[in-house]
C-alpha cells in the first residue's frame, strides 16, 4: 500500500512538473504575441491556473522530501519527551486542517461543475476544470500527513531533514 501511495505522490510531481513547463510555455507565448501585436485572449488566466496546479500538485512530495517550511524555534529547545507530544499533536492537526481543506477543495469542484461557473477572464472556461488540480493536490497531502502519522506511528520518520534547515541566514 506504501508503494502505491508513493507512486501516487510521484504521479502528482510529474503532473506538477508538466504544469510549471505549461506555464512556462504560456507567458512565453503572451510575451511573444505582444511583440507581434496578436490577441490572443486569456493567456493570463491560463498561466494562473497552470501554477496554481504546479503549486497544488507538489504539495505531498514536497512534504515528503522535507522542503516545506517548518519552524522548529520551539521543537528544538524542548525536552525529548515533550518535543515528541508536540511533533504528534503538529502531524494530527495538520492532518485534520488538510482533511477539512480537501473536502472543501472537491466540494468547490463539485459546485463549480454543478452550477456550470465559467471564468470571468477572457477565456471563460469552466472553472472546474482548473480546480481538479486543486483538489487532487489537496488530496494528495491529506494522504501524505495521514502517511507521515501511520509512519510516526511506526516509528519511523516520514518527513525527510532538509539540510537546509539547519541554516541559519
Amino acid at each position: 500500500m506504501a508503494k502505491l501511495v508513493l507512486n501516487f505522490y510521484k504521479l502528482l510531481m510529474v503532473l506538477s512538473c508538466i504544469a510549471m513547463v505549461t506555464a512556462f510555455g504560456t507567458v512565453l507565448l503572451g510575451v511573444i504575441a505582444r511583440e507581434v501585436h496578436w490577441d490572443i485572449g486569456g493567456l493570463d488566466a491560463y498561466a494562473g491556473y497552470s501554477i496554481a496546479a504546479a503549486l497544488f500538485l507538489a504539495l505531498p512530495s514536497t512534504l515528503k522530501h522535507g522542503d516545506h517550511i517548518r519552524v522548529t524555534l520551539v521543537l528544538d529547545r524542548v525536552p525529548a519527551k515533550l518535543r515528541g507530544a508536540l511533533e504528534w499533536w503538529c502531524l494530527a492537526s495538520a492532518f485534520c486542517l488538510s482533511v477539512y481543506i480537501a473536502w472543501y477543495a472537491v466540494r468547490l469542484v463539485w459546485v463549480s461543475y454543478a452550477t456550470h461557473d465559467v471564468s470571468p477572464a477572457a477565456d471563460a472556461s469552466p472553472l472546474w476544470i482548473p480546480q481538479i488540480s486543486m483538489a487532487l493536490g489537496c488530496i494528495g497531502f491529506a494522504l501524505s500527513f495521514g502517511h507521515a502519522l501511520v509512519e510516526r506511528w511506526r516509528g519511523g520518520s516520514f518527513i525527510a531533514a532538509s539540510a537546509d534547515a539547519a541554516h541559519v541566514e
